[in-house]
């Protein structure tokens, strides 16, 4: 899914149907755009919260309980 986002993002921005970007994109540009989605999702999410500190990590329980064994 996220692979099919890449190429509906990397289209949006530079006005290219789906099967153009298959055709010319590269591993770089798919990079990039990775790159840029993050960088955006990351300061959307700092910008909702209203004391304007960075977004809390999305962790699943197993992950917290796994850290918490280790401490």
């Amino acid at each position: 899914m996220t692979a099919i986002l890449r190429v509906d993002s990397l289209g949006k921005r530079y006005g290219l149907l789906p099967s153009e970007v298959m055709q010319r994109a590269d591993t770089f540009d798919i990079f990039v755009i990775d790159a840029v989605m993050s960088f955006e999702d990351y300061y959307k999410k700092k910008s909702n919260n209203k004391h304007g500190l960075p977004p809390a990590p999305d962790y699943t329980q197993e992950e917290l309980l796994n850290m918490l064994g280790k401490s």
